[in-house]
């Protein structure tokens, strides 16, 4: 409406048929819009700036799958400990201070010990106590007359109860219903059995089955079958299609086994403490023909006496039962099952029975008299063929019983210490040793309870100070460490983690001594047998062909380390030194990785092989010496020896007894570390011959093996070993590729045609291709809303800095106003307070 607040946009050329959207332009009206749009949006934010409306679940891991829940809830805990530690710090002044409220304490009477009244809301509200009844309605004469001890006492005994008291008696009450009841539905369920099996007893006395003679007729007079009647019969019992059973998860299979080894163990201790089997199934006892069967709930007092025991029912005598009864019905069904696969033996004994239920008719028959005689003979004959049957059981069950004490135990509980382990495993055969680790295993299984992943998790470590602890002794136990790597390896599979973090602290420390002994004396001996075997084992439980592993690749590092800084002085260094060549070449097999620390090795155990004066052509490096003491030391000069040495692998256990061998031995180990060296030439060149610089990387070896080895001395075992070697050596085909310049595209020489541009419109630029417009176009669309972005963001400041403006005005404007109130104020006190003094003085 206004003319003032319009602007029109002129342009410089009208063009016909475009149509122009901002001719007229509104500034007032799009800024009280915009104004409205922040006020709506960017205050509200700007007010709201340190209020929260919105409720975040900031509960430690409740969203993170990788953390256990008891992993959660320890966190939890421990952080809500560390928010309220502070709290209490500051403001709880006297915590040793105990509150009280009329001299007892507030924890107390929390506690609600206090005594019921007849007010309070019991079971036994309403009731009034003696002597207030005596007071109030017996005319008083209760309350004056003395009472007698026995009132006294029963005075004593009728004390209101405590609400604790009260609350006891109620528990103890419903434990003894909800007790007979269960005892009340547990009688019955044996009468109900009891039942079922005396109706499977006199069934079988039921059961009638003709003589042997006639089957016999019978089956003679039987027509073969036909053979479309045999053809129908084999279709008829053709096994049919079923269902397989559904694949078991490892929890399952785990609680099955466990189960298992549970009732192996039963059945052991049980055969240990001579307890018969058989002895403890029921038979079913003589019955003769005129017997009603009438006193069979006298055989057996179901009923059960109820004790009570520091206020609560006594229940230990119950569950002891319970599970002998238990174990009476597992019995009773395994000699049902007995039963079922026995028919036919039954079928049989029933027509001997038969025979001695006709001679017992017979002597019921006769007088009474001779019936009581007799019963009474039976009696005593039954007693003494009972002694004689316990007599031969126990006979029969001590060589069960040695057997038993012998065998293993099924169960085993994961030791706790070291010292418990290795007495567990103490003065045991090897296979017995695996087959505790195995049942270990299997009855601690992490499925099976909480707390039985970190007791395997300490069993790794315990079996691996095991296995090193049979590496240090006199006589090394190879074999027996062996075996122990397979439950060894199992374990690791369990527990990845745990198995990494404890051969790397073993591989740290033996580091840290290599480092020790360094820095100490300037050079270090080899390690003992068990770092060595550790070296063994990490490359049977971890893969060794990665680039880069948390375990290998410290362990690579070490034997590197050995073999660089590890002085060779005696025989033992030799063959140590061997052995960790044995291993690189072990962990290299799959990667190939050069190790150049291996082939320096090798050169310079073939240098201690010959004589001082023949080390020219060829240079050997730490921790050999072209020159010095120990040199020499696999060099053989006793003829006899050579003749007499055979080609034999080099044990590992001969480090510990080398010192206690023959001259005679110690050359023949000399001849064997000399024949694995040329063997170990021989893989090497096999694993390096894809390397450019192989000829370059074996040429002193070759040196030495052409130039420098006294070869016709050695036997001819040992000569076809060396020639072999050399073999490898110079059969391998020199293939070096020649050096070429990269390729590229040649560069054109310059040119001076003109550039032809097609111009469409006046003062544009149209480009070659349409990538090349659409990326135009995306470049300037850019700029235009980089501008307008920061236009708003401009503004959106502007707009703030303006509503924080006028916040400081009114605060200052209130404060203005406060202070002329208060000034205001005092100057009108100091007047009055004027007039008064001149008053005053007037007066």
């Amino acid at each position: 409406s206004n003319p003032f607040e319009v602007k029109v946009n002129r342009q410089k050329f009208d063009i016909l048929g475009r149509k122009t959207k901002n001719d007229v332009g509104l500034p007032g009206v799009s800024r009280s819009k915009a104004i409205k749009k922040r006020n709506q949006t960017l205050l509200k934010e700007y007010k709201e700036r340190e209020k929260t409306n919105v409720f975040k679940d900031k509960r430690f891991g409740e969203y993170n799958t990788k953390i256990t829940p008891e992993e959660k809830m320890i966190r939890r805990f421990a952080l809500e400990r560390q928010q309220n530690y502070g709290k209490k710090n500051i403001y709880n002044l006297n915590e040793d201070e105990e509150l009280t409220h009329y001299g007892q304490s507030l924890a107390e009477i929390e506690k609600l010990n206090d005594i019921v009244d007849s007010d309070s809301d019991t079971e036994e509200r309403g009731t009034l106590s003696a002597e207030l009844t005596a007071a109030h309605f017996g005319g008083g004469g209760g309350l004056l007359r003395k009472k007698v001890p026995s009132e006294q006492q029963d005075g004593e005994e009728e004390k209101p109860k405590s609400r604790k008291e009260l609350l006891e008696e109620m528990i103890a009450k419903s434990k003894q219903e909800k007790q007979e009841r269960q005892t009340r539905r547990e009688s019955a369920l044996e009468l109900t059995e009891k039942l079922d099996k005396d109706w499977k007893e006199i069934q079988s006395l039921f059961a009638h089955k003709t003589p042997k003679s006639e089957r016999k007729d019978k089956e003679v007079e039987k027509p073969k079958p036909d053979e479309y009647d045999m053809i129908v019969r084999e279709l008829g019992f053709e096994m049919k299609a079923k269902p397989s059973e559904r694949l078991k998860t490892e929890e399952e299979l785990a609680k099955e086994e466990q189960a298992r080894l549970q009732k192996l163990e039963a059945d052991r201790l049980r055969r240990m403490h001579g307890i018969d089997e058989e002895a403890n199934k029921k038979r079913p006892s003589h019955m003769s023909a005129d017997d009603l069967a009438d006193g069979f709930i006298l055989d057996k007092d179901d009923r059960r006496l109820l004790s009570y025991k520091d206020g609560k029912i006594n229940i230990e005598n119950e569950e002891e039962k319970e599970e002998e009864e238990g174990e009476e019905e597992e019995e009773e069904e395994g000699e049902e099952e007995d039963d079922e696969n026995e028919e036919e033996s039954q079928e049989e004994s029933a027509s001997e029975n038969e025979e001695n239920d006709a001679a017992d008719s017979h002597s019921d028959l006769e007088s009474d008299l001779e019936s009581e005689e007799e019963a009474t003979g039976n009696k005593e004959e039954k007693k003494h063929e009972a002694n004689e049957n316990e007599s031969q059981n126990t006979e029969k069950l001590d060589p069960k019983r040695e057997a038993a004490k012998s065998e293993l135990p099924y169960t085993f509980a994961v030791p706790e210490s070291y010292e418990t382990f290795k007495s567990l495993l103490a003065g045991r055969t090897i296979e017995q040793q695996l087959i505790i680790l195995e049942r270990i295993q299997k009855c601690n299984h992490p499925s099976l309870a909480v707390g039985n992943k970190a007791k395997l998790e300490k069993l790794f470590g315990f079996l691996l100070e095991y296995i090193g602890e049979l590496a240090t002794q006199d006589l090394p136990e190879l074999r027996t460490i062996d075996k122990l790597v397979l439950p060894l390896y199992n374990l690791c599979q369990m527990f990845p983690g745990t198995a990494s973090d404890s051969i790397k602290f073993i591989l740290r420390d033996a580091a840290h001594d290599l480092e020790e002994a360094i820095e100490a004396k300037g050079r270090a001996a080899f390690p003992g047998l068990d770092t060595l075997i550790y070296l063994k084992i990490i490359s049977l439980l971890f893969p060794t062909s990665d680039f880069w592993h948390p375990v290998v690749t410290p362990a690579f590092m070490y034997m590197s380390q050995l073999l660089t800084k590890c002085r060779i002085t005696t025989l033992q260094d030799v063959i140590k030194g061997l052995f960790i060549c044995c291993l690189f070449l072990e962990y290299v097999s799959l990667s190939r990785r050069f190790v150049p620390e291996l082939i320096n090795f090798l050169l310079g155990v073939l240098h201690i092989s010959l004589p001082k004066n023949q080390a020219q052509g060829y240079t050997v490096v730490h921790p050999f010496t072209p020159v010095g003491k120990n040199l020499e030391l696999l060099l053989v000069s006793d003829k006899e020896d050579l003749k007499s040495w055979e080609k034999q692998n080099v044990p590992l256990s001969i480090v510990t007894r080398l010192k206690e061998t023959s001259r005679t031995e110690i050359n023949h180990t000399r001849l064997s570390c000399l024949s694995l060296c040329f063997d170990l030439i021989k893989k090497c060149a096999a694993l390096y011959e894809s390397l450019p610089s192989f000829h370059e990387i074996m040429h002193p070896i070759r040196i030495l093996l052409t130039q420098h080895m006294p070869v016709n001395e050695y036997p001819e075992k040992m000569q076809e070993w060396y020639h072999s070697a050399l073999k490898e050596l110079e059969t391998k085909v020199k293939h070096y590729t020649p050096l070429i310049c990269e390729k590229k595209k040649p560069v054109p020489l310059k040119q001076y045609t003109p550039k032809i541009v097609k111009v469409l419109e006046f003062g544009r630029k149209q480009a070659g291709s349409k990538k090349e417009q659409e990326r135009k176009q995306l470049i300037q669309r850019h700029k235009r809303e980089l501008k307008g972005a920061i236009r708003e963001i401009r503004k959106d400041n502007q707009y703030l800095a303006r509503m924080q403006l006028s916040e400081i005005m009114e605060r200052d404007s209130a404060r203005k106003r406060k202070v002329k109130e208060l000034l205001g104020s005092l100057a009108t006190q100091e007047g009055e307070w004027k007039a008064m003094k001149r008053n005053k003085w007037k007066n």
